[in-house]
């Protein structure tokens, strides 16, 4: 039986679960099986930048005060859903916002 693996990629969990909700009530109503959703380790990316423009101040790591640091974390989510044409096409109807990326795969 082939399995379609859903992957979730995005900046936002609530808008994450809200789109799992949605492919699992789906599924739920066509009486697929479905497994999920897998929170997979949420990536966090630091980047430490300056705070005066001009480079002036404390260039030291340890007490200097002029660091300031920038974090974006992107969460991800797996779910398994058995390949019905079906459900596929419902699920590629789903809105889904500018900032989630989703991706298909069909397994056997």
């Amino acid at each position: 039986m082939q399995k379609a693996r859903i992957k979730l990629i995005g900046t936002s969990p609530k808008e994450l679960d809200e789109i799992c909700k949605e492919i699992k009530s789906i599924a739920e109503k066509l009486g697929v099986p479905v497994s999920g959703p897998i929170f997979l380790p949420t990536k966090k990316l630091r980047v430490p930048v300056m705070r005066t423009p001009c480079g002036d101040g404390m260039h030291r790591g340890g007490g200097g005060g002029n660091w300031e640091r920038w974090e974006l974390r992107i969460h991800k989510r797996l779910i398994d859903v058995s390949a019905n044409p079906r459900v596929l096409r419902q699920i590629t109807r789903i809105p889904i916002p500018k900032n989630v990326k989703i991706e298909i795969e069909i397994k056997d």
